[in-house]
């Protein structure tokens, strides 16, 4: 059936396999919602300066 070396191989792609299944899972739910979260907040509080800017130069 399998000889021991190709049993290593396979099982090391099984291994990488499972790791890259496991670290997409983990970016989808977790990296990639708190990346555009914060991004998003930084982007609203630079609108907020830039309103707060514009009122001030107005007054």
């Amino acid at each position: 059936m399998f000889e021991f070396d190709q049993y290593l191989g396979f099982l090391a792609f099984l291994t990488i396999l499972t790791i890259g299944f496991w670290l997409m899972i983990f970016l989808i739910t977790f990296v990639v919602p708190y990346w555009i979260g914060g991004s998003l907040i930084e982007r609203l509080k630079e609108i907020k300066e830039e309103k707060k800017a514009k009122r001030a130069s107005n007054s």
